[in-house]
């Protein structure tokens, strides 16, 4: 008689996880932060609470690492394209950022991500730990090869350039005070390499 196979937990443990970042998303999207529980994650995921309590500390941090979940993880190594020219490259990743924070699927788990972090200074620790510095690098690494290149001036404060490029975007879709385009995008790249550049 043949040996009967034994559950893999490591698979089963996967699962759970997926099932429980889906079930945040998903339940954020339909009734708005505030209103979603570890209960109500639980049962959409088909787990028990205990099963999340194991795993996280918070709702927030569940939905810390659905969010993760949908960016992949920055941990793993980010890099911007680099064709060499400054201008196009920085276009084409806020055009895309834009279109990231524009997407419900994104939007709502990132607002919650945001009213959260206000008021958890563990998470949002965690969030500078686990996606902002690992982006933020990423970002630094690309401009500074656009010095190097002569592109932007060599003085420039790279962290003052990345707030100028980013905030306008940020505070746009914070306050929902108009669309994010990718025109919108080009604009903010445009002011910003004029303010930069040698």
């Amino acid at each position: 008689m043949p040996e009967a196979k034994k559950p893999n937990p490591a698979r089963r443990n996967e699962r759970s996880r997926h099932a429980i970042l889906d079930a945040a998303r998903e339940l954020i999207r339909e009734v708005g932060y505030a209103k979603v529980s570890i209960e109500a994650i639980a049962a959409r995921a088909g787990v028990g609470k205990q099963t999340i309590y194991r795993w996280w500390p918070s709702k927030g941090a569940v939905v810390f690492d659905s969010f993760l979940a949908l960016s992949g993880n920055p941990e793993e190594g980010i890099t911007l394209p680099d064709t060499g020219d400054i201008e196009a490259d920085l276009k084409l990743v806020m055009r895309a950022t834009a279109a990231e924070f524009a997407d419900p699927d994104f939007e709502a788990p990132i607002r919650a991500l945001n009213s959260e972090i206000i008021s958890d200074s563990g998470l949002a620790a965690q969030y500078r730990e686990k996606l902002a510095r690992p982006v933020d690098d990423a970002k630094k690494a690309r401009l500074r090869a656009a010095q190097q290149a002569g592109q932007l001036a060599s003085d420039a404060d790279l962290d003052l350039v990345l707030e100028v490029l980013y905030a306008p975007l940020y505070q746009r879709w914070l306050h929902r005070s108009g669309p994010l385009t990718a025109e919108y995008a080009d604009a903010l790249v445009d002011i910003t390499l004029r303010a930069f550049r040698p």
